[in-house]
């Protein structure tokens, strides 16, 4: 879970705003966290993504936005994919690099919101968790967009949203099915939405999975 530490931006660079023009503040030193190590979302591979894994086939290029220590990204490279993930805290990403290397595992540090051009049309699946419920929500659309530019034409997002994260006040948010259609489906057509049958401890019924693919 990750989100930019600037304090004048949560996830872009300074002087962003959100989607009504007014700045927008992360709470959140997302760095000082990992540092720290209060980092309870830090649990391991996500079992909604375990358990799809064993029944269809993830290949070609993979970005994980917001991948702290890189669970998602090692299970997804033993399943063959060529993974990257994309993180803004160093600290994380560093605990990411010092376990055993998986073929096809990479990392890289920079900001989902402020990606350089190279990077358009670059992958043909994001696989989305802890990244969306951790952002402000006003930076929701943003995020939409930001995922639909490093996708290829006809690319795959594959998404675990929280619902209820069993949180007074977040991170992480928790989204409505009305919210999240209303943001992924000018982008993104809904292929398959299910509940996962596998979840962490205290998550059961409190998540969705969405298979979508972005628009051509």
């Amino acid at each position: 879970m990750n989100a930019n530490t600037s304090s004048a931006s949560p996830s872009g660079p300074p002087g962003s705003v959100g989607n009504h023009g007014s700045p927008v503040t992360d709470p959140v030193d997302w760095e000082a966290r990992y540092v720290t190590g209060d980092t309870p979302w830090n649990r391991g591979a996500a079992p909604p993504l375990a358990e799809f894994l064993r029944d269809h086939h993830v290949s070609g290029k993979v970005l994980v936005p917001g991948c702290g220590t890189g669970h998602d990204v090692r299970l997804l490279a033993t399943h063959g994919a060529q993974v990257t993930g994309l993180d803004l805290s160093e600290t994380a990403l560093a605990m990411a690099r010092s376990q055993p290397a998986v073929a096809g595992e990479d990392y890289e540090l920079g900001d989902l919101f402020a990606l350089p051009e190279k990077w358009a049309g670059r992958f043909d699946w994001v696989v989305e968790h802890t990244c969306f419920c951790a952002i402000p929500p006003a930076r929701r659309a943003d995020y939409v967009t930001a995922v639909s530019r490093v996708l290829k034409p006809g690319g795959s997002l594959l998404a675990v949203f929280f619902l209820d994260p069993g949180v007074d006040e977040g991170p992480p948010h928790g989204a409505t099915r009305e919210e999240i259609s209303s943001l992924f489906d000018p982008f993104f057509v809904l292929e398959r939405e299910w509940q996962p049958g596998e979840t962490f401890p205290e998550r059961e019924g409190g998540e969705i999975c969405q298979l979508r693919r972005r628009r051509l």
